[in-house]
């Protein structure tokens, strides 16, 4: 099968499958590397997704892996030439205005088969209305140039599209912190519309929405937002982690610390609201917010 897509993706193909393949011969990274006359640091940097590696070291590499499966090599070899090609946020703009770690995201989150995001403060950047992101975006003023909240709001808004309007889309599970529902980012008109939009894509089956209730404590609980994003539908090992606070993000492929996050996301699952819950609690927000509005509409009225 030829390879396409990004060259982030195409990167974690190739590290995950050198890495099993490298296992399955019980052979250490530092027997390849001597064996190749490489540095170790340069093999564990290739495992690891890092750097990308030219023909000429695959073929090398796959020779000492004793791959000799033509299929597989063809395969292998078009991963690594799209591993070094250039994504579609290459572009100056987004290069100068995204961190590594976003542009990486948004290539992850493209074409992973399941994502799972826990979000602690926000709706995420990809589920968001206009009007939320740019009440977010405008938080960092002083911080960011208008240039880069341009661009970072144009790619927030483009993302959108090359996550749900594909086939087939992803298995998308979002928990929101309940917190999440009563920060009225950018007043209650914005905030009921980002609401109405979110029901909407739960009811339509874009996503599957959760709310973590405030009872939701102990090792379960987390300050910080994060997402796993798993290119196939069963193979958890095929995951990467991107996790972020307010001043940093940053792309994690370690198995350990991604399986890790995977294990707290799935029990955390277990322990939010139902389904129907979460849409409740959704429609219920949505509706103290109008009331709130009309109180005020009222109240301005009357004056």
């Amino acid at each position: 099968m030829a390879a396409q897509g990004s060259p982030a993706v195409a990167r974690h193909r190739l590290r995950l499958a050198l890495r099993r393949r490298r296992e399955a011969t019980g052979r250490t990274q530092g027997d390849i590397a001597k064996s190749l006359d490489w540095s170790l640091s340069k093999l564990q940097r290739i495992e690891a997704g890092e750097n990308a590696i030219s023909t000429t070291d695959l073929q090398a590499l796959l020779g000492q892996l004793k791959v000799t499966d033509p299929a597989l090599i063809s395969t292998l070899l078009a991963e690594a030439k799209v591993a070094r090609g250039r994504s579609r946020w290459d572009d100056v703009r987004y290069r100068d205005n995204l961190t590594p770690a976003t542009k990486a995201l948004l290539d992850f989150e493209a074409e992973a088969a399941v994502i799972r995001s826990f979000q602690v403060m926000v709706i995420p950047g990809v589920l968001q209305t206009r009007d939320v992101a740019e009440t977010m975006l405008r938080t960092w003023t002083g911080e960011l140039t208008d240039a880069e909240r341009e661009t970072r709001l144009e790619a927030r808004l483009r993302r959108r599209k090359f996550v749900f309007d594909r086939t087939p889309p992803p298995d998308y599970r979002l928990i929101l912190d309940e917190s999440v529902l009563h920060r009225d980012v950018g007043g209650p008109h914005v905030y009921a519309d980002q609401l109405r939009h979110l029901l909407t894509d739960a009811r339509e089956r874009r996503i599957d929405l959760r709310v973590a209730p405030f009872s939701l404590t102990g090792s379960f609980a987390s300050n910080v937002s994060f997402t796993v994003l798993t290119m196939g539908m069963t193979d958890n090992e095929d995951s990467v982690l991107y996790r972020e606070n307010n001043h940093v993000d940053e792309i994690v492929q370690t198995l350990e610390k991604v399986l890790r996050y995977l294990h707290s996301f799935d029990q955390m699952w277990q322990q939010c609201f139902s389904k129907d819950e979460t849409q409740g609690l959704v429609e219920t927000r949505i509706s103290h917010l109008h009331s709130y509005i009309d109180r005020k509409r009222t109240t301005e009225t009357d004056r």
